[in-house]
């Protein structure tokens, strides 16, 4: 593990020269941006990521991975029951492991996104980025749709004298909230970045 690293802009970034993961940027771009349609989802390249980070600090602390169910270790410290994850600590530390500070460089799908996107200045093909515009545009109109529909239900009341006389406006705003931060998003806003980007911010 490298302990003089330049400073890099993303997480991932910094945790590649941490581990000195050589060839892992590539590697990820290729995953992602694979032209011929066998593309690797950026939930499951996080996955993978950090399965090779936690192999890597094993490594570092002596330990064979192949002596070691990496796969079932990382599952139970990212989202295992209790007993689960209190095992995987456990098992970690007797190795010498800081497992909070393995923890902590574990990252999630947006930072991969940050960093293939930011450093590495990757892009989907076309058809790819294509298809997250028809999403945008789709359910664009679909608000469209709920706000003429909404407007001439008003007018309709209005002219029944089932509303007060005055003039109203219709706002027909729908908001994706992050589970993880609390922050609101607009739809299109969150397609377009791929997420909310809190999954940048270390902890």
């Amino acid at each position: 593990m490298s302990n003089n690293t330049p400073t890099r802009g993303t997480k991932t970034g910094r945790v590649i020269d941490k581990y000195e993961l050589s060839g892992m940027g590539a590697k990820l771009e290729a995953a992602w941006t694979n032209e011929s349609g066998d593309r690797t989802s950026l939930r499951d390249l996080a996955d993978e990521f950090n399965e090779t980070v936690l192999e890597e600090a094993l490594r570092e602390a002596g330990i064979s991975p192949l002596t070691f169910e990496v796969t079932g270790t990382y599952e139970a410290l990212r989202g295992g029951s209790g007993s689960e994850e209190t095992r995987a600590r456990r098992r970690l530390e007797r190795e010498g492991i800081d497992v909070d500070e393995l923890v902590s460089d574990f990252v999630t799908h947006q930072a991969i996104h940050t960093y293939l996107t930011k450093e590495r200045k990757a892009t989907l093909p076309e058809n790819d980025e294509n298809a997250v515009e028809k999403k945008i545009e789709t359910i664009d109109k679909l608000n469209g749709r709920v706000t003429a529909v909404t407007d001439t239900a008003i007018e309709s009341l209005l002219d029944d004298e089932e509303l007060d006389r005055v003039d109203y406006e219709v706002l027909v705003d729908v908001r994706v909230v992050c589970s993880n931060c609390g922050t609101a998003h607009s739809v299109g806003d969150l397609l377009s970045q791929g997420g909310c980007d809190c999954g940048e911010q270390t902890t």
